[in-house]
């Protein structure tokens, strides 16, 4: 087997900080060693194993899954708090958490999970319904995961978009981005604002801040470990207005309440640290994160996140 790059070590390294640091935020056991994480990334057993009990328990005395869905959240409904209380907390909040653990290396999972799991203190039956898909989708794509590949290129690039007033009961924006090094992706995030937006190009704007500053903190990282970047980072958004204000955000009426803190993105372009472009939404990779897309776009972005079937093998030589 050929010995991974120094690049690729340290493209390891920056995984595990910060699955490990999900972990934490989940109340999770924080004995989650390197050799651990390391087992998880080439030896998928652990991850399959997962999968055997998740499956287990829950067809354990329940209907079996018979058929596959493509895709793992349905296009056509959106989840509320509407229905009727599930009979089993425990086990839907099992199943939950089973699937939180699966998505750090099925990132296509992220948007349905997180759905699933902001009605995990009151269950009703329709979010049930909805976690049989998301199982359903998972059983019919057992061997797909999340693929680390030798990059020839360092470049760091970011997609960013945001869903504005997309909860149907708090009018709540949410922002997404997803960061890859090279062709690899590194981080994604898909997080609920906790204020109100009153336009789009706020929504949007917050965006870009967060999405930048992952990325300043990506390229702090890698300084630490040695290794530079001397290319600007490359952010990708599909909002033309929140472009032009990354490069000229002039305080006028319409943009006066955005706050002033948020407007950082500007002095890293400024500085040259980072270099904003327009993206069509049909290449807005982060969609996947927080939409529900139907299957020719949800394979294609899918695919882009570097979820596919690992084509490397684990033992001897290749």
């Amino acid at each position: 087997m050929h010995q991974p790059s120094d690049l690729l070590i340290q493209l390891i390294l920056i995984v595990f900080i910060f699955c490990k640091s999900r972990y934490m935020a989940l109340n999770s056991p924080p004995e989650l060693g390197f050799n651990d994480f390391l087992a998880m990334l080439f030896e998928p057993v652990s991850i399959t194993a997962k999968l055997t009990r998740l499956f287990s328990s829950f067809t354990k005395g329940q209907t079996q899954l018979t058929y596959y869905y493509m895709t793992p959240i349905d296009t056509e409904k959106k989840l509320g708090p509407e229905g009727s209380p599930v009979t089993d907390h425990t086990l839907y909040r099992r199943l939950a958490g089973s699937l939180q653990y699966i998505t750090f290396a099925r990132p296509d999972l992220s948007y349905a999970v997180q759905q699933l799991c902001l009605y995990m203190h009151d269950p009703q039956e329709p979010h049930l319904s909805a976690m049989k898909r998301v199982l359903r989708y998972l059983r019919g794509t057992t061997d797909l995961g999340l693929q680390l590949f030798r990059s020839t290129t360092s470049q760091l690039i970011a997609y960013y978009d945001a869903d504005w007033a997309g909860c149907p009961a708090t009018r709540r924006s949410t922002s997404r981005y997803c960061v890859f090094l090279g062709d690899n992706l590194l981080t994604w995030s898909s997080k609920r604002q906790y204020t109100l937006s009153r336009s789009s190009v706020e929504v949007e704007y917050r965006g870009a801040a967060n999405a930048v500053a992952e990325t300043s903190w990506i390229r702090n990282l890698l300084r630490e470990h040695h290794t530079l970047l001397f290319t600007a980072t490359l952010v990708y958004c599909d909002n033309v207005s929140a472009v032009y204000m990354s490069a000229n955000p002039i305080q006028h009426q319409r943009t006066k309440h955005i706050e002033i803190g948020i407007h950082f993105v500007h002095d890293k372009v400024a500085a040259g640290h980072v270099r904003v472009f327009h993206v069509a939404s049909r290449f807005q990779y982060s969609d996947i994160f927080t939409k529900e897309l139907l299957y020719p776009l949800f394979a294609n972005f899918r695919s882009s996140l570097s979820v596919c079937i690992s084509s490397a093998s684990t033992t001897g030589a290749y």
